[in-house]
């Protein structure tokens, strides 16, 4: 299985949710998701770009930040529409509370295991390194490699495979759509689960980022360093997300594939071939946004900040 030579970047992304997937478009988001009944259920929600605000938030980089920003609040949003729906009907949903504490937890563990824990295991043998740029090398190296080994785990969490499997789906539906096939579940099967602008790529690009990005730092104070890389993470991912979107604009080009095939390749741990029960409700969620509009006839001004992750 393979992309069609054919296929080129479009404004729509996706993310994999508890027994179903979330797509998004450049006005619209849905979610469909298959209950313990069998059915599957389509929730569909208007979206503005949060980029539209002010002419500032269109700057490259600071595009980025905020488009990241809201791509997460949709994400959690639909996460939690996922989770009820998985829920006892007479049971009550998930409150509000809950999920607000849920993000703050998830974004404290991300930035304290990827960034705080690096430096700071990097700055225990500062003296024995002697320089800047051995410093922002090791922990460079640091932060890649416990960032791999958390996917790793995460790839052998048996809990996890049906969500890898729809991850599979949305890959799948968003590189058919894109390719202009039609959206059945015989043409979405053949292509392959990967893509180029995958969060798990991204996730690779940032940890790489970071690396240049904060070697001008030099060598203050630990406490200096450990929150230049807190107040820094917005500058990489804003860095990272331009750098995912030149990326998903000329995929075809040799070295640009040369240059993303890391992140390709480490989608094979949180992507999994999915069923066709699975690709049925990936195509759902899709066609719920085409209903709605259709993302190619977008103008280049409406798309900006909506591309961001498949």
């Amino acid at each position: 299985m393979s992309n069609s030579p054919e296929q080129r970047d479009a404004p729509v992304g996706g993310q994999a949710v508890l027994e179903g997937v979330m797509m998004r478009g450049v006005s619209t988001w849905s979610v469909a998701t298959r209950g313990k009944d069998g059915e599957i259920a389509v929730e569909t929600h208007p979206v503005v770009s949060w980029v539209t605000r002010s002419r500032a938030l269109r700057w490259p980089v600071i595009r980025g930040v905020v488009a990241l920003a809201q791509s997460m609040s949709i994400g959690f949003k639909a996460l939690e529409i996922s989770a009820n729906a998985q829920e006892d009907p007479d049971a009550p949903p998930i409150g509000k509370g809950t999920w607000a504490f849920t993000i703050v937890a998830a974004l404290a563990l991300a930035t304290g295991l990827f960034f705080a824990v690096p430096v700071l295991l990097t700055s225990l043998i500062k003296e024995q390194l002697g320089s800047a740029w051995l410093f922002w090398l090791v922990e460079g190296v640091v932060r890649t490699v416990i960032f791999l080994g958390y996917i790793w785990l995460l790839a052998r969490a048996k809990d996890l495979f049906r969500l890898f499997q729809y991850h599979g789906a949305e890959h799948k539906t968003i590189s058919c759509y894109e390719a202009g096939q039609p959206l059945t579940v015989e043409h979405v099967q053949r292509f392959g689960r990967l893509h180029p602008r995958c969060g798990t790529s991204f996730l690779l690009v940032v940890m790489v980022v970071a690396i240049f990005v904060f070697a001008p730092v030099g060598l203050p104070a630990w406490w200096i360093l450990l929150l230049t890389r807190i107040v820094g993470v917005p500058l990489v991912a804003g860095i990272a997300f331009e750098l995912i979107k030149f990326a998903g604009r000329n995929r075809g080009r040799a070295w640009v594939q040369l240059i993303i095939w890391p992140g390709m390749q480490l989608q094979k741990l949180t992507t999994r071939e999915p069923e066709d029960d699975q690709v049925v409700v990936a195509i759902t969620a899709l066609e719920a946004v085409l209903a709605v509009e259709d993302p190619r006839a977008a103008s280049d001004d409406a798309r900006v900040g909506v591309e961001v992750a498949a």
